[in-house]
């Protein structure tokens, strides 16, 4: 059984994965309205991401006896300057999530709630990936700088990027 404090935390980052969401299908729809396919392809397959993560909390918090109790998703930005100043926000976003989850760890461990500690470790492996792909394409985005022929085989290669396992069938 959770108790109360752990409950509330599970709750927040299952809305936070739920606004991570609703950010990345924001940022999904500027580059679709940009011509921008490949990238629109990696933000869609991210927001499809962390629907994934926000159910494994849903999931969780509902198999140790709690209840999920959704909160309101505030509205995210829809403009941006440039796909390299999204793919800043998109990091920026996720060192934030980093931040939450380490707290949440944190939390878990002061309650010794050794099962929701157990649980966190997947998402404690998860945010080092999900920081190394956004900074990747960060990086590729300031080598190329403003040169459109850059950007053109960064949104080819980034078409690539299939949706997460758990939504094709192999998690």
């Amino acid at each position: 059984m959770l108790n109360e404090k752990v409950q509330n935390a599970l709750n927040e980052q299952f809305n936070a994965e739920m606004y991570s969401s609703y950010l990345y299908l924001s940022m999904t729809a500027w580059f679709k309205s940009i011509n921008l396919d490949g990238f629109a392809n990696w933000m869609v397959q991210q927001a499809k991401e962390e629907l994934v993560h926000a159910m494994k909390f849903y999931d969780f918090i509902n198999q140790r006896g709690g209840r999920v109790i959704p909160a309101a998703i505030a509205a995210p930005p829809h403009e941006w300057d440039s796909p390299l100043a999204v793919f800043e926000k998109t990091l920026a976003h996720e060192q934030m999530v980093t931040g939450l989850i380490n707290n949440l760890v944190e939390i878990a461990n002061a309650e010794h709630d050794h099962a929701t500690h157990i649980f966190l470790q997947w998402f404690v492996t998860e945010q080092v990936e999900e920081e190394e792909s956004a900074g990747g394409v960060l990086e590729q985005l300031k080598l190329v700088k403003e040169d459109k022929g850059g950007l053109f085989m960064i949104d080819r290669e980034l078409l690539k990027r299939a949706a997460p396992s758990a939504l094709n069938g192999s998690a």
